[in-house]
C-alpha cells in the first residue's frame, strides 16, 4: 500500500489528510483547561501511571463490582528522573476505584507470565456471569532480552476475578497471540528505531462489540507496509471468527495517515446515535515536519459503517488539544460510551522556564466530557 493507493471514497482505507486551510485550528472551545497542581493526585506515591482503561462490560462501560467499585488497568513504573525511561519498565497494574478514591492492587499479571520484556496498552472485558476477565495487551520486546527492543505483539490472556475488599485476578491462563501481523498491510514493528517519534507500531488492542452486527473487533495502532513515507501511521482492525473469541481474523487498515503522521495511538471506537466514532491520540512531534503539523490532542473520524466511509470530525479530525502554554500536559485520551474522557497527566504546568526539567504527573488527569452531533465533536465546558 502506498500513499497514492489510499483516499476517501476509494477502495482503500480512509485517508487522514491535512486540512485544506493549511493548518489545524483549535478554537477556544476545542482547548482543554490548563491543569494545575490542585487538579490531580497520585494513585500511589511510588508508582507513576499513564495509559489507562477500565475492566469493561461487553458494551464498553466500566464493569461495576458487587460493592459498587470499578477495576481499572494502567501502565505503571517507578518514578525516574527521565520520565521517558518508564517505557522500558512498563507493566500493566490493577487499580481499584471505590468511593471516589484509588487503591493500587499491584501488577495485573504475575511475574514471568507475559512473553515480553515489558507490557504496553490494551483493553479488558469482564464476563459477569463467569467472572472471567479477558485481557488484550501489547507484549513489547521478548522476555529475558538484554537491551530493550521494540518488537510489539498483541496477546490475549484470561483470568478469574475474585471480588472482595481487595479484588484480585487469579488463575491466569490461555495466553495466545491473537493478532498476527499481515505483512501485506502492516510494517514490522521492530523496523523503526528506539528514538521517540520514530517508533513503529503494532500495538494497543482495543475491544469493541458492534451493537449492529454483534461481532467482536479489536482496533489497533500500526504502521503501513510499503507506504513510501516514514510517516505511515494507520488504524487496523481484527474481527473474531465466532463467539468463543479464540480465533481472530486480521483485516486491512481502516484509516491511514500516510505522509502526515507516524503514530495514531490507542485507537478505539464507540457507537453513539446512528454513527460509529473512531478516536486516537497523537503528538505534535510525530507529524511530518515537511507538511502541516497539528497539536498534541485527541483526533477522530465518524462513519455509519465500521469498516469504511470514515470522514474527519470537525472537518480536520481534531477533537481537542492541550492548551498552547502547556502543550504536553495530558495524553492518551480514552472516550467512554457515556462520552466521558479519561487521560493521564504528562508534562504539566505553564509556570516554568523553557529549559526547565520535564515535570511528569504520572496519574489520572481531570475527566472531560464530549458532545457528539453527526460530524461534529466538542467539549462540554467545565
Amino acid at each position: 500500500m502506498t500513499c497514492a493507493d489510499t483516499g476517501l471514497g476509494g477502495n482503500g482505507p480512509a485517508r487522514w489528510t491535512p486540512p485544506q486551510s493549511g493548518a489545524f485550528e483549535a478554537p477556544t472551545s476545542s482547548v482543554i483547561p490548563l491543569i494545575a497542581a490542585d487538579d490531580f493526585a497520585p494513585v500511589d506515591e511510588d508508582l507513576g501511571i499513564w495509559d489507562a482503561w477500565p475492566i469493561q462490560d461487553p458494551a464498553g462501560y466500566p464493569a461495576v463490582l458487587a460493592d459498587g467499585g470499578t477495576l481499572w488497568m494502567a501502565l505503571g513504573a517507578p518514578h525516574f528522573d527521565d520520565p521517558d525511561k518508564r517505557h522500558h519498565h512498563a507493566r500493566i497494574h490493577l487499580l481499584l476505584k471505590r468511593d471516589g478514591g484509588w487503591t493500587h492492587l499491584g501488577p495485573a499479571m504475575p511475574d514471568g507470565f507475559s512473553p515480553g520484556s515489558r507490557e504496553w496498552s490494551g483493553s479488558a472485558v469482564l464476563d459477569a456471569e463467569s467472572g472471567m476477565v479477558t485481557l488484550y495487551f501489547t507484549a513489547t520486546g521478548r522476555r529475558g532480552e538484554g537491551e530493550p527492543t521494540f518488537l510489539q505483539r498483541m496477546f490475549r490472556a484470561r483470568a478469574t476475578l475474585v471480588q472482595g475488599e481487595a479484588p484480585r485476578l487469579t488463575d491466569w491462563r490461555d495466553l495466545d497471540e491473537v493478532i498476527v501481523r499481515d505483512p501485506a498491510h502492516y510494517m514490522a514493528s521492530e523496523s523503526g528505531t528506539g528514538t521517540i517519534g520514530t517508533i513503529k507500531a503494532f500495538r494497543d488492542p482495543a475491544y469493541f462489540l458492534d451493537p449492529k452486527g454483534g461481532k467482536s473487533h479489536l482496533l489497533f495502532a500500526a504502521s503501513a507496509a510499503d507506504a513510501g513515507s516514514d510517516y505511515n501511521g494507520v488504524v487496523g482492525i481484527s474481527t473474531a471468527d465466532d463467539a468463543s473469541l479464540d480465533a481472530w481474523r486480521i483485516g486491512a487498515p481502516i484509516v491511514t495517515a500516510c505522509g502526515l503522521n507516524n503514530e495514531l495511538e490507542r485507537p478505539h471506537v464507540i457507537h453513539h446515535g446512528a454513527f460509529y466514532y473512531l478516536f486516537w491520540s497523537t503528538q505534535r512531534h510525530v507529524f511530518n515536519p515537511d507538511g502541516v503539523t497539528g497539536p498534541t490532542g485527541l483526533y477522530g473520524m465518524v462513519s455509519d459503517n465500521l469498516l469504511s466511509g470514515w470522514r474527519p470530525l470537525n472537518g480536520t479530525g481534531l477533537v481537542f488539544a492541550n492548551p498552547p502554554e502547556a502543550a504536553a500536559q495530558a495524553y492518551s485520551w480514552l472516550v467512554m460510551p457515556d462520552l466521558r474522557v479519561i487521560s493521564f497527566v504528562d508534562n504539566w504546568g505553564a509556570d516554568r522556564a523553557p529549559d526547565a526539567p520535564r515535570r511528569f504527573g504520572g496519574t489520572f488527569a481531570p475527566d472531560l466530557r464530549l458532545v457528539l452531533e453527526d460530524d461534529q465533536a466538542r467539549l462540554i465546558p467545565s
